[in-house]
């Protein structure tokens, strides 16, 4: 049987090969090259499926890549096998999950006056109240603080929601025995909890105060032109982190963990939050170190900052500025607290909620920052207006 050179060169040609010889078959002596192009088509055809499988390959590394990246990991939580140690005590709620607390002031049992207070943002039931010794006793105050879920030595709460902290509180008021009523005093972002118990536990109410309490800039109440104009004056890493938690909120974790963009000015220290007189406050709290700082975070971040976020940010079951007065009688009464120069909590969109609710007693510092709070003579005058009426004198 005589053959050819090309099938001495290529005993076992491929079969898209094959499938051109034969095609080509009466014209394989006049056309030389078919062979060649045959066999570059189906170079091509397996460099395309290779190509294929590494693309499959890369697509579902950066998959994984992704899902690790926005995937929280779980808490350490206080007391578990590999978690921190419980160094508070505790109350335990309905659900299982625990409370830890903070007292203060005189004896619970003598105390004329209960203030249940909430800590804010990247804080704990440590954080620094400066209440002299001597103006608690002539209070005559017992001032009951807390970690909010996730915070401290407080379980975390995958449920958490604006309305789940208020039972939280009124739970915690129960198994501690403060009575039938109690004052509440809240603080930045632990704020949303306070207007969550004046939405649903009003009647255990005696009083409330807000400090600087945090916006969200959804709140349907809000004027859309207002509320986009003041948005845009924060930074554009704040307004990403807002925006985010609002819209996006499974992706919170990823953004503040990520590290290609600036993600958050209060947890980067950006300079432009403060103040004169805020760095004043920050200094004289340093001269007072707060023991217990390292714990505010141990069971990580995503069960404290995080999910804060994503609660004070996202939809909440009420709008604020659609809330009845807790004492339409005069029985107790509702102050905000506000700086004009704060820089995390725009005074404009303040002004509006004070307007929208005519019955809360409001008061603007004029150089007053975010720490007002922690000022010793704001701080007792916001304690005096609380419990006993007293007009405050700034």
């Amino acid at each position: 049987m005589n053959r050819n050179a090309s099938d001495i060169l290529l005993p076992h040609p491929p079969p898209t090969a094959v499938k051109c010889q034969l095609h080509y078959r009466g014209q394989r002596r006049s056309c030389p090259g078919a062979l060649l192009v045959c066999l570059l088509a189906s170079v091509s055809l397996e460099c395309e499926k290779m190509l294929a499988a590494v693309a499959a390959i890369v697509a579902a590394g950066v998959l994984a890549y992704g899902y690790k990246s926005v995937k929280p990991p779980p808490p350490k939580i206080c007391g578990s096998p590999g978690g921190p140690p419980v160094t508070s005590p505790r109350i335990r709620l309905h659900d299982g999950r625990h409370l830890a607390y903070r007292e203060r002031g005189v004896a619970k049992e003598r105390a004329k006056y209960k203030v249940i207070l909430v800590h804010g943002f990247n804080s704990c039931k440590d954080f620094y109240v400066p209440l002299s010794r001597e103006v608690m006793e002539e209070l005559d105050v017992y001032i009951l603080a807390f970690d909010r879920p996730g915070y401290g030595d407080s379980d975390p709460n995958p449920k958490r929601s604006v309305k789940s902290e208020a039972f939280d509180v009124q739970e915690l008021a129960d198994k501690l025995g403060l009575g039938a009523k109690f004052y509440l005093m809240g603080v930045s972002l632990g704020t949303h909890v306070v207007w969550s118990c004046m939405k649903y536990i009003p009647h255990r109410l005696s009083g409330v105060s807000l400090s600087v309490p945090v916006i969200n800039f959804w709140w349907p109440s809000f004027p859309p032109e207002l509320a986009h104009e003041v948005y845009k004056k924060q930074l554009k890493r704040d307004q990403w982190k807002l925006w985010i938690a609002h819209h996006t909120p499974g992706l919170t974790y990823w953004w503040m963990t990520q590290k290609l963009f600036p993600y958050s000015s209060i947890m980067q220290g950006h300079p432009i939050l403060a103040n004169e007189r805020d760095v004043a406050t920050a200094q004289a709290m340093s001269k007072v170190p707060n023991p217990h700082e390292h714990k505010i975070r141990q069971q990580g971040d995503y069960e404290s900052l995080h999910r804060d976020l994503k609660v004070q940010f996202g939809n909440w079951e009420f709008d604020p500025m659609e809330l009845n007065n807790p004492f339409p009688n005069n029985e107790g009464s509702v102050s905000l607290w506000q700086g004009h120069n704060d820089k995390l909590v725009p005074f404009e969109l303040q002004r509006y909620v004070a307007k929208k609710l005519p019955w809360i007693k409001y008061h603007e510092v004029a150089d007053g920052g975010h720490l007002l709070f922690h000022e010793p003579g704001l701080c007792e005058a916001a304690f005096r207006e609380l419990l006993l009426g007293e007009e405050p004198s700034f």
